[in-house]
């Protein structure tokens, strides 16, 4: 009973809002989220991230489950881009400690950096076939050597990345191992993206949860919507067509960055 006390309704509507168009689109978990709670909340921006980043992990091991009895998980990019999202987290979180995680200044540090990381994933959701046709052939000629040291570099960028903004490991990183790796299915794509931002906000929000930066009350409300608004997305995702639902959110994200940013 004290947990259902505890539940708010309009976080428990945003974690349904937000799960909704993650389930349509497959990224935008903390794209839309962390902004969300910064801008229509007020919630500091440290305690957004911290708690979106256990959000997401809670939420995407769920996804990795599903993908993992499908076979569509690729675990040698997995543990690639694990090798170069771990150490880089423990690395981050370690600098962000010697900052005051509550102050004015850090939390505006984490705003611009969140904006810009919009504006990076905007861009990858618009111009993303652009990329891969003039980059794919290109990338397709490395050696495997070449291509797994650039798969660990990956991972470290994006462990950076998601562990100051907890954004970044959906569009950016499908972008990315589509790139690296065109001759994978788009599902096991997906799959890998997925079962890899499980370590990467696990590690990343427990170090986050050292630093004082995560509202558990809130979090469960998040949880209570999301579950529903992701199977809902999901089921409407088949009706809608792909490319308006990315335009779409790219919009939807680019307006939110500049709002962040002026």
């Amino acid at each position: 009973m004290d947990f259902i006390h505890a539940i708010n309704p309009l976080y428990a509507l945003s974690g349904f809002v937000v799960g909704a168009l993650v389930g349509m689109t497959g990224v935008g978990g903390g794209a839309l989220m962390t902004p969300l709670l910064i801008l229509l909340f007020g919630i500091h921006a440290s305690t957004a991230v911290g708690t979106d980043l256990l959000y997401a992990c809670a939420t995407k091991t769920g996804g990795t489950a599903v993908h993992g009895l499908l076979r569509t998980v690729d675990w040698r990019v997995v543990r690639r881009l694990a090798a170069g999202s771990v150490p880089a987290t423990g690395c981050t979180i370690l600098a962000l400690s010697f900052f005051d995680m509550h102050g004015h200044g850090t939390s505006r540090l984490i705003t611009t950096l969140l904006a810009l990381a919009l504006l990076t994933t905007s861009l990858a959701l618009v111009f993303r076939r652009q990329l891969l046709a003039r980059y794919s052939e290109r990338v397709g000629e490395l050696g495997s050597g070449r291509i797994s040291t650039l798969t660990i570099v990956v991972g470290a960028a994006l462990g950076v990345m998601v562990t100051i903004s907890s954004v970044g490991a959906g569009a950016i990183g499908v972008t990315m191992l589509l790139l690296l790796y065109p001759q994978l299915p788009t599902a096991r794509i997906v799959g890998s993206d997925i079962a890899h931002a499980v370590p990467l906000t696990l590690i990343a929000g427990v170090g986050h949860w050292a630093l004082g930066s995560i509202d558990w009350p809130l979090l469960g409300s998040l949880l209570v919507g999301s579950i529903p608004g992701i199977v809902l997305g999901s089921y409407v995702s088949y009706r809608l067509p792909d490319l308006v639902l990315r335009l779409t959110l790219a919009a939807v994200l680019f307006a939110v960055a500049m709002r962040l940013l002026f």
